[in-house]
């Protein structure tokens, strides 16, 4: 069977949101059950946004990818609030939530790298 791939899947930085998604979802697993259709609904959909805009504006236009990109990092800024109110609710630790945010600021890196490359382009 032919393996199928699509060019986005090369992109580092789809894989990096790929990772984070996994790690929302993990870490969203020990939130309380009245949290479901909230703040774990909320955090899951933004982490996942990241990764589908990356993959939505690649293969278009420059200005197109830019503007997809520049939604991924509105993704990423919704991710900061949603682990922010999950640490002052205590559903993750300081810890979980400096994770968190580490692998954020270097999701926003990446693609605001990427933006600037594209605009160079």
């Amino acid at each position: 069977m032919k393996n199928i791939k699509f060019a986005f899947e090369d992109l580092n930085v789809y894989e990096k949101a790929l990772d984070f998604v996994d790690l929302a979802y993990e870490t969203t697993t020990n939130f309380p059950k009245h949290e479901l259709y909230g703040l774990v609904s909320q955090l899951n959909r933004a982490a996942v946004s990241i990764a589908l805009n990356i993959a939505e504006g690649s293969g278009d236009t420059n200005p197109q990818f830019n503007r997809f990109l520049q939604i991924a990092i509105n993704s990423v800024k919704e991710c900061v609030v949603c682990s922010t109110v999950a640490r002052r609710r205590k559903y993750i630790s300081v810890i979980e939530d400096n994770e968190i945010r580490q692998k954020l600021e270097e999701l926003s890196k990446m693609v605001t790298g990427l933006q600037k490359y594209l605009k160079n382009k």
